[in-house]
């Protein structure tokens, strides 16, 4: 606890209600937090209140806080402008700060008889190189396209060493590819190539099909058709591939696609960058923040990335509404001087780039995680849809089966950062019951489950809360299980899973109703794969247990074997075969019998 909190709450009861902004210090001085508000007393007494209930990141930042100094502002726009500013330039340790996974990177040019274009991260090999880039991702994109356009070899031969060594690869006969190692091209004339390559890189498609076009007429005047016709399929290229990256409608020349993902904790925001109708660079930054909000993340992170920057594009569309919208706008819009607009698409083409950020951010995170991108974005998703504060990580989904009042029981399978965890799977059994009941019997399931958690008495798996509880079935299984939550005073998350006529999972039931998930389709598949394991564990538990009784049931045929003994028998030996093996003799020292009721206890296993 703060020893200082006392002080800081007596100094904040006088703290003026304007807007502004406040700088948190710690004991030597140092600036650990800047933020933002509307009104700087409330704002910074739900700081140092008694008993607030803080997030991790909030009650470590307020325990180390010592003083505190604010700037008063006319507005609370001014305030976000002077915030974002103070970010920037002091970088505290609480704050949320941009941190990217990116070096400089260059195209090289090799020395080669024949040179090669290849993507670099470091200039250690002979050549010439063009850079530094700051994006590798466009450095690829861009030497990708270059070796395609003027149809450069990218194999691992030698030249001219191994000239009419072999067959040309597929790569020639697609056309991606001049053929070199057939060894009908001229040094001089693959040289001029390479050059053009070098040219369009520096200056673009648009002067390089100028001179391209110049040069072709030239070639036709001169009758040098073959040069001619070269130039003339080179230019249709160099088009060909502006035109597959014109990802944008027409009327949307630049632009900015920002979008995040979140998982277990880690953040990602991907950026995608738009300009002349066409995708020029993908950033990616990271970040932890224990309490996930995607929009609260985003204002922090426009804030930073565009502080300070004169080059704001006109458009800039985000994956999810954010709360002071306007008031952004209003200042990317003095930054820029010219108007910007923030927009959140609901539909259209629009809503396709959008997700293609978010699924970039779902990649680098899953890259980091050694996860799948559809795990990292259906737990998301999953998230978002039940109105989670965060993505579920630990779910836990309950099934009762049963064939009779003798043979009900209950399966718990346990999913963890989107995989099943089977060795957390668990099995419940009931009493015979004259009428079997799904509700009780979910309702008793959970509350011998969550019993362990509060009592902290049983293994890793009981003693663990879980992020979601999904329960196959619809409301009635919810409202059976409200009560247990009540009782326990516990609060999680629970929703049933609704199966369409081909039982497949069509709906979740909520208090509000039912919500649909087969639009959503990452998480539609994530609760169809938790659907049918957790029905495929407790039928396979319904159905060995039935069978077991039935077989308990032959044993106590023999006289002297009643239930207690018959369930000693299965107990040791486990499995049928294993009973099977056994001696008349062995089969009478395990259950405690005579020999003769061994024996006849022996011949009657012989016969099942």
């Amino acid at each position: 606890m703060n020893v200082r909190l006392p002080y800081l709450r007596e100094k904040t009861a006088k703290l003026t209600t304007s807007p502004g902004v406040y700088l948190m210090k710690n004991q030597s001085g140092e600036i650990i937090y800047i933020g933002k508000a509307k009104n700087l007393r409330n704002r910074v007494t739900s700081y140092f209140r008694e008993g607030a209930d803080h997030t991790p990141k909030v009650a470590s930042m307020v325990s180390h806080v010592h003083d505190y100094n604010f700037i008063v502002t006319d507005s609370e726009y001014e305030a976000l402008v002077l915030e974002c500013s103070l970010i920037k330039q002091h970088q505290p340790k609480y704050n949320i700060l941009l941190k990217d996974d990116k070096g400089y990177s260059y195209i090289r040019i090799s020395d080669d008889a024949y040179p090669r274009i290849t993507a670099e991260k470091n200039k250690e090999k002979p050549g010439m190189y063009l850079g530094p880039y700051m994006s590798g991702f466009v450095t690829r994109e861009t030497v990708q396209e270059v070796n395609r356009v003027f149809r450069i070899p990218t194999c691992s031969k030698r030249f001219p060493q191994d000239f009419r060594k072999g067959r040309p690869c597929l790569n020639y006969h697609i056309q991606l590819c001049c053929g070199l190692c057939r060894g009908r091209i001229s040094q001089k004339e693959y040289g001029e190539t390479i050059q053009q390559a070098v040219s369009y890189i520096r200056s673009g498609s648009a002067e390089s099909v100028q001179r391209m076009e110049q040069e072709m007429e030239r070639a036709a005047e001169n009758l040098d058709f073959e040069r001619a016709a070269m130039l003339r399929d080179r230019i249709a290229a160099i088009r060909k591939a502006g035109e597959t990256q014109k990802m944008f409608d027409a009327d949307v020349e630049e632009a900015d696609v920002l979008a995040t993902a979140d998982n277990n904790g880690s953040q990602c925001v991907s950026v995608l960058l738009y300009r002349s109708r066409r995708l020029f660079d993908k950033q990616t930054f990271f970040f932890h923040e224990e309490e996930y909000d995607g929009a609260a993340l985003l204002e922090s992170f426009i804030g930073q990335f565009y502080h300070g920057r004169s080059d704001i594009p006109k458009h800039i569309y985000v994956d999810v509404p954010l709360p002071n919208a306007e008031m952004i706008e209003q200042w990317l819009t003095t930054l820029a001087g010219v108007r910007i607009y923030l927009h959140t698409p609901q539909r259209g083409t629009l809503v396709r780039f959008v997700q293609l950020s978010k699924n970039n951010a779902a990649e680098e995170l899953a890259l980091r995680a050694g996860r799948t991108a559809k795990e990292v974005q259906a737990l998301q998703t999953l998230g978002t849809l039940l109105g989670l504060k965060g993505a579920p990580l630990y779910i836990e989904a309950y099934d009762i089966s049963n064939l009779s009042a003798s043979s009900i029981v209950a399966g718990m399978i346990v999913f963890e950062n989107g995989r099943p965890l089977k060795k957390a799977y668990k099995r419940f059994s009931f009493p015979e019951r004259v009428m079997p009941d799904d509700y009780a019997c979910m309702q008793e399931t959970l509350r011998r489950r969550l019993l362990h958690f509060v009592q902290q008495d049983g293994d890793e798996g009981f003693n663990r809360k879980p992020d979601l509880i999904l329960l196959d079935g619809g409301m009635g299984h919810v409202h059976a299980v409200q009560p247990v939550l009540e009782e326990l005073n516990l609060s999680i998350p629970v929703f049933g899973m609704v199966k369409d006529n081909k039982h497949r999972t069509r709906a979740i039931a909520a208090d509000g109703g039912e919500i649909a998930v087969s639009q959503h389709q990452a998480a539609f598949h994530l609760l169809t794969q938790i659907q049918d394991e957790v029905h495929r564990f407790a039928i396979s538990y319904m159905r060995s247990r039935h069978k077991k009784e039935s077989y308990q049931l032959e044993l106590t045929a023999v006289r002297g074997i009643g239930v207690k003994k018959a369930q000693k028998l299965l107990l040791h030996y486990k499995t049928k075969e294993n009973m099977k093996h056994a001696s008349a003799e062995e089969l009478a020292r395990i259950a405690g019998v005579s020999e003769s009721v061994g024996a006849e206890l022996y011949e009657v296993i012989q016969n099942l």
